[in-house]
């Protein structure tokens, strides 16, 4: 007699004495089969879910041999923290001479990680019996949910310029370089306007050092317009640089066509190798910071929303007249506009906007979000040009945005995003501007930049925040350095972005224990692709700007893959020398050299 699991009844059989005579008279007796069950699942439904959702399939239980009673089902396999959870309903189930059916749910929580579980699902009767086919095995792919999204905007660079290092031994190899698919598509020489070939040579990333970078070139619009060449990517060298005394011929040769030592941007290379690097990441704009910044924010640098006055217009370029940004700039200060036939319009506007933001939709949404940044009143901080969220007041006898979106959101000193994360403050998106000190910008950084976005990383990284964080890291513009990658220009007058897109490469890094493992991005992205990511991790509209027209970034990821396992990132400076610091800041408004 066999009982199943916790019922106390058992399986029913009949027993049979059978006789019979053999040939040489003897008698036998031949038992029947004991009493027993069978097991059956198909597949679940669906195969793949969404962290969140769940997944279902049908578990049959067949009785052979006039088995009775009732069946504990039980499932494993699914291990590790937050990994889904499966139950059954009915459980016991109740056998009674035909076939039983239970339906078998597998559970999965916002926090359950991506990747592939094997699930085995038995029985078990009251005497310890198991199916007589075994376990049945069911395989289940759970697609994780990005819960946070940082966005770090660091300074003028571009990828030939800054990820040299890839190219070279023992920080690279010449061989990962190229046109290949499996190849980063940097160059070590460019062409300059005379039909010269110049070879990339080597420059600080800091200004100390044996070959210190303590000049600036122009990335103005009208810069863009030199280098560009109709596509020729050949004027670089007609790009200005200052102070003087530090370009050719008297200091350095070919100031344009030069690379960052990887030594000094060890931090930056190892991310680019450990996760995903974007080999076709444009900026959005033909110009520098001041319209930069509005476009990570906005999708735009447009001064008036759709339909109003200007609305076709972009910000060209940064301040003239002022030194302070935005809606809190004083009496006489413009930016610069350029219109659909890329003709720049002078004399400028007042530099606050009130076209729509991220924030608009975040805030609509109920998606929590912070923009960390050095300070107010600069071109590197985007929300202090837009109207609806400065919202400008006179106080202490100057003007100051005093919106409840910016004595909210808006945090100042940047730094502080190191603070919150240790304190479990970051919130669903979040922003981070660099000091100039750490900004990675020529003449104005002291090289620690790398260790600066490290630093946040690393927090991220060795936190519980790991688990559901992409960082996107990116920079604003390409500083005049040489590139050698041509963008895709619109200037038809008609399409949206005539006039002033897209610009030229800057680098990105996407780093996430769903970003796709040592992987180079050749897809075409730019400022727009961060807003539309951020767009569809969330399940927000389109702004209807650059984001419209992007793609999401979605190649850099595997929501699937089993999660990357975070190694902390080797940098020169830890996170304390950035919360501690006592120097005073270095205010991006001194980037004069732009216009």
């Amino acid at each position: 007699m066999i009982r199943l699991s916790g019922s106390g009844a058992p399986f029913a059989g009949a027993v049979f004495l059978i006789l019979g005579l053999s040939g040489c008279g003897e008698s036998s007796l031949t038992p029947p089969p004991p009493p027993s069950y069978s097991l059956a699942a198909t597949a679940l439904s669906p195969a793949t879910v969404t962290a969140g959702s769940a997944a279902t399939s049908t578990i049959t239980v067949t009785p052979a041999n006039g088995g009775t009673g009732s069946l504990t089902l039980s499932c494993g396999g699914l291990t590790g923290a937050n990994a889904p959870a499966c139950s059954f309903s009915p459980n016991p189930i109740t056998v009674s001479g035909n076939a039983a059916l239970s339906t078998l749910t597998i559970s999965t929580t916002i926090d359950t990680p991506g990747g592939s579980y094997a699930i085995s699902v038995t029985g078990k009767e009251g005497s310890g019996g198991a199916p007589t086919n075994g376990p049945q095995s069911l395989a289940l792919t759970t697609a994780a949910v990005i819960q946070h999204v940082v966005v770090i905007f660091q300074e003028n660079r571009t990828p030939d310029n800054l990820f040299q290092g890839l190219c070279i031994p023992p920080y690279g190899s010449a061989g990962a370089c190229g046109t290949g698919q499996d190849q980063y598509d940097i160059a070590q020489q460019g062409t300059n306007s005379a039909g010269k070939t110049i070879t990339l040579a080597p420059i600080d990333l800091g200004t100390a050092g044996t070959n210190p970078q303590n000049y600036d070139l122009s990335h103005s619009h009208t810069a863009f317009v030199q280098m560009f060449d109709n596509g020729k990517m050949d004027g670089a060298d007609l790009i200005s640089c200052s102070p003087a005394a530090e370009c050719p011929p008297n200091a350095h040769p070919n100031p344009q066509f030069m690379y960052v030592n990887p030594a000094d941007v060890a931090p930056y290379l190892a991310m680019a190798q450990q996760y995903t690097f974007g080999d076709r990441m444009f900026q959005t704009n033909q110009g520098p910071s001041f319209p930069a910044h509005q476009f990570i924010f906005s999708g735009t640098s447009a001064p008036s929303a759709p339909g109003a006055e200007y609305s076709t217009y972009f910000a060209a370029e940064n301040l003239v007249g002022g030194s302070i940004a935005g809606c809190i700039a004083t009496a006489g200060t413009t930016v610069t506009l350029i219109g659909p036939t890329g003709i720049e319009v002078s004399p400028g506007l007042y530099p606050c906007y009130d076209h729509p933001a991220m924030s608009d939709l975040l805030d609509a949404n109920g998606v929590t979000w912070r923009y960390y940044t050095p300070s107010a009143g600069s071109i590197w901080t985007a929300p202090d040009a837009l109207e609806n969220l400065c919202q400008a007041e006179t106080v202490n006898g100057a003007l100051a945005c005093t919106g409840p979106d910016w004595t909210s959101d808006v945090i100042i000193p940047g730094s502080r995003v190191l603070k919150d994360i240790a304190s479990r403050e970051l919130q669903q998106v979040s922003w981070v501007i660099p000091d100039g000190a750490y900004s990675d910008h020529a003449d104005i950084s002291n090289g620690s930049g790398p260790s600066w976005v490290a630093s946040i990383v690393n927090a991220i990284g060795n936190s519980s925040y790991w688990a559901n964080t992409a960082i996107l890291i990116t920079w604003d513009d390409w500083g005049g350095w040489y590139d050698h990658v041509a963008p895709k220009v619109i200037n038809d007058g008609v399409s949206w972005g005539s006039g002033y897109v897209y610009g030229f490469r800057v680098p990105l890094v996407v780093v996430s224990p769903y970003a796709k493992a040592k992987y180079i991005s050749h897809t075409t992205h730019d400022f727009g692709s961060i807003l539309k990511f951020i767009e569809s991790t969330y399940g927000l509209p389109s702004l209807g700007y650059s984001d419209a027209y992007a793609d999401d970034l979605s190649d850099c990821f595997n929501l699937t893959q089993t999660p990357i396992v975070f190694q902390t990132i080797d940098a020169p400076l830890e996170a304390a020398h950035f919360t501690d610091s006592k120097e005073a800041a270095i205010d991006p408004d001194d980037d004069d050299d732009d216009e």
